[in-house]
């Protein structure tokens, strides 16, 4: 069973991942891992999760990450609410966001991007084609990548 707490080695988060389907989240942990692309990855179940926990309500900074993987067919609060939260809160603006979702409609896509998404990326059904897909992702954003750097008071 995956842990959906934090997986770490130094203390930092380096991919947060939001994904409701238990085998979706292990599948892209594993992959991810098997590549070493990153070890530091925090799963969160839900949206409204992913929400308390990247926009803390007493205003603090959230764990730092330098990815989100959202998938927007959430319970409690769908994906592309999560994605426009994320992306009005000066705290979260500059986190890359890519949507991995299986929602291939044309208005999801089209919104996400009006929303200020990175990547869409509608999940393959194919087991190796998912876990490649995952593995490209994450070697992508989190070792080609340039972030801009965090500025001195956050």
């Amino acid at each position: 069973m995956l842990d959906t707490g934090f997986v770490m080695t130094d203390g930092s988060v380096e991919i947060i991942l939001i994904e409701d389907n238990p085998e979706h989240a292990e599948l892209t942990v594993r992959a991810l891992k098997r590549h070493h692309v990153t070890n530091n990855i925090r799963v969160l179940r839900d949206g409204a999760e992913a929400v308390d926990v990247l926009l803390p309500r007493d205003g603090s900074n959230p764990p730092p990450a330098r990815l989100i993987l959202l998938d927007l067919k959430l319970p409690k609060l769908d994906g592309v609410e999560v994605l426009r939260r994320i992306k009005h809160d000066e705290r979260t603006r500059m986190i890359p966001v890519v949507v991995l979702t299986s929602s291939a409609e044309d208005r999801d896509l089209t919104e996400c991007y009006r929303l200020g998404v990175n990547s869409y990326i509608v999940k393959p059904v194919d087991f190796q084609q998912f876990s490649d897909a995952a593995r490209s992702v994450g070697f992508y954003w989190m070792l080609l990548n340039q972030l801009p750097p965090v500025p001195a008071d956050a």
